[in-house]
């Protein structure tokens, strides 16, 4: 085959560190927006970006060339960067360590509409339960030392 093709659909899911409530809208949509120039000029086209208080969830499609790890550590370091500049209160901004990344099928409008309404489903679920149900309906093994940071 003389050409590689692909198309992955992403669902990235990173918190805080500490799951601190950075995140509020003085800086939500500005962040968004950074991010999502972050990743398209990483050539991972972002469908949707959404967040709460203390987490983001990212769907993008992943570039020919790029590994998820790149991606990952492109968008929170240069956002993380970014926040830091937008006021006082934002100084002792972080990201946390680590990140969940699963891969979504053709299914992606459902991902949409489920990033979309995050304020909505938080007012009934924390984010590390939400977290949980994800590891365990993709399958993930997982060890609660190490999840939270």
């Amino acid at each position: 085959m003389p050409q590689s093709l692909a198309r992955l659909h992403i669902h990235l899911i990173f918190s805080t560190k500490n799951r601190a409530p950075f995140i509020h809208d003085r800086v939500r949509d500005s962040l968004h927006r950074y991010m999502a120039t972050v990743l398209q000029n990483f050539d991972c086209p972002p469908a949707l970006i959404n967040s709460v208080a203390d987490h983001v969830h990212i769907l993008f499609e992943l570039g020919r060339t790029v590994t998820v790890a790149n991606a990952v550590e492109e968008v929170k370091t240069t956002s993380s960067k970014w926040i830091k500049t937008q006021g006082k209160e934002f100084v002792g901004f972080a990201w946390q360590a680590g990140y969940g990344a699963f891969a979504v099928s053709e299914s992606v409008a459902v991902v949409c509409e489920y990033i979309a309404n995050q304020q909505e489903h938080h007012r009934t679920k924390s984010f590390q339960e939400e977290y949980r149900s994800f590891l365990k309906r993709h399958n993930v093994p997982f060890d609660e030392r190490y999840v939270w940071d």
